[in-house]
């Protein structure tokens, strides 16, 4: 049997075990005001009041070059994104600003003592711990989260002036470039074309349009548009590196970083899954289907079989189907490039022409544009997928840049019921080409500026004045078309 001396020793040790893991425990945990955030502060025994100065001697070690708030908001140090900061000084993220926190530690190694709280806006310097109230760093604050009115988001289309950036190089809001993280020219040609659709730019504009969506990648796309039309940017450049963030886990790594994807496939993607994110039922409507949203008639006819099978299905864009190119050569040993004119391509959707089917199971399918919506999209399917290699077809389309009466092409779109005719003429607002080969080539896009009506080449960081007559020459792979005004 242990003597009762032993049996008091050893409960001894065993409590000072015990104290010692809570310590270690007690240290490795943060401290609670380093992850409570600002706006909970004031509650509870744990509060404690802040004192805000107007006046602060660091101010001016501020270095408006190095701040940049298009990357995702983590801490440098510890990678977590419970309270960040960031240093205004060098631009680092820091988690926190008690005693023991990174931002703290990195004050006192590195003498940078001014910090804004990416979530709350509000700056302090540390450590003295103290908040800064003064209005010079509002720039600072518009930079990091851009806001517009309902008065100016209605005031962009006639918006002409150019804005300036810290570098002394000009940009206009709306028609800057965006950085092509590791080959993602996919993603930021999708975005520009999307720019351009009015609506859907205005509704993301305003963050209380989805302030109830859950959806991170609702509000990065909107984060995203505010950037890109924000008049007062420190750059003239927009990195969508949250956005690809987003996109990556919305999309189960289908469409990532540092992988070609085709823009076709991501837009489709995209607007339907921004679709399902927005509507707050099954069967409501949201912005997307408000720009995009048309409707087909379907009448399959089965070989061997008599009826036919007729059916409604909405369509958010139009594929179009190019004549094979040639496969011989000309006399000059050179490729015939062929031409084809929009008009004779848009016959596939006249309710006339029969289109052949092999799957499900061999079928004559003819098909009718029953509702045409304000913002029509269509894809030239030039890419081809065989056994061994990927094949492009170069067959130029001619389609007109403005006035395109749809009426003319597909003669069976629905009148007004009273008499009135409606409107089905459309204007061309952003055409995605692709250049190069099937697996080496890039895409780019053209897009126009309503404000001027000037047409602008942009390819990632690229951003050129262009006449209108280069868009047309281009090898058209996705467009999108505007309904006009009546």
């Amino acid at each position: 049997m242990k003597s009762e001396r032993e049996e008091v020793k050893n409960g001894g040790v065993e409590e000072e075990e015990r104290e010692l893991k809570r310590k270690r425990e007690k240290e490795q945990s943060p401290p609670l005001d380093e992850l409570e955030d600002d706006a909970f502060k004031g509650r509870g025994k744990h509060s404690r009041n802040v004192e805000v100065r107007r006046d602060c001697p660091y101010l001016d070690t501020v270095n408006r070059q190095v701040l940049d708030f298009d990357f995702e908001r983590f801490c440098s140090v510890s990678l977590s994104n419970l309270n960040v900061y960031a240093c205004l000084v060098c631009g680092k993220y820091f988690q926190g600003r008690s005693q023991k926190s990174h931002a703290y530690t990195h004050s006192l190694e590195a003498g940078h003592h001014v910090y804004i709280n990416l979530l709350t806006e509000k700056v302090y310097c540390l450590p003295d711990s103290y908040e800064i109230n003064d209005p010079s760093l509002d720039d600072i604050r518009h930079v990091l989260n851009p806001r517009f009115s309902r008065a100016q988001v209605e005031e962009l289309d006639r918006n002409k002036q150019w804005s300036r950036a810290l570098d002394g190089s000009d940009y206009l809001p709306g028609m800057v470039g965006l950085n092509n993280i590791q080959r993602t020219e996919f993603v930021n040609v999708t975005i520009q074309s999307l720019m351009r659709v009015t609506p859907l730019r205005n509704f993301f504009l305003i963050p209380e349009n989805y302030q109830d969506c859950k959806s991170p990648l609702v509000h990065r796309f909107g984060e995203l548009t505010r950037k890109i039309w924000h008049a007062r940017n420190f750059k003239g450049q927009v990195s969508p590196h949250e956005f690809l963030q987003a996109v990556m886990k919305a999309s189960k790594k289908r469409f990532r970083i540092g992988q070609q994807s085709d823009p076709v496939e991501f837009m489709s993607w995209l607007l339907n899954t921004l679709h399902m994110d927005l509507r707050t039922s099954k069967d409501a409507s949201s912005i997307i289907h408000q720009c995009f949203h048309g409707e087909l008639e379907v009448v399959r006819e089965y070989q061997g079989n008599e009826s036919k099978e007729i059916s409604r299905m909405p369509f958010l864009m139009l594929g179009l189907d190019l004549p094979p190119p040639p496969l011989f050569k000309d006399v000059m040993e050179k490729n015939i490039i062929p031409q084809v004119a929009l008009f004779d391509l848009l016959k596939k959707f006249d309710g006339e022409t029969v289109t052949e089917v092999v799957r499900p199971k061999l079928a004559r399918m003819r098909y009718r544009v029953t509702k045409s919506p304000q913002y029509l999209m269509f894809h030239m399917v030039r890419f081809k997928k065989n056994n061994f290699f990927k094949e492009k077809n170069p067959t130029l389309v001619n389609f007109p840049v403005k006035d395109m009466e749809l009426r003319d092409y597909i003669p069976s779109l629905p009148t007004a019921a009273e008499g009135g005719k409606v409107s089905s003429k459309y204007n061309l607002i952003a055409n995605i080409v692709h250049d190069g080969k099937p697996e080496d080539g890039y895409f780019r896009v053209f897009v126009q500026r309503k404000s001027q009506e000037l047409w602008y080449e942009m390819q990632d960081l690229h951003v050129a004045e262009t006449l209108p007559q280069m868009v047309e020459l281009s090898e058209a792979y996705m467009q999108i078309y505007e309904l006009q005004e009546e």
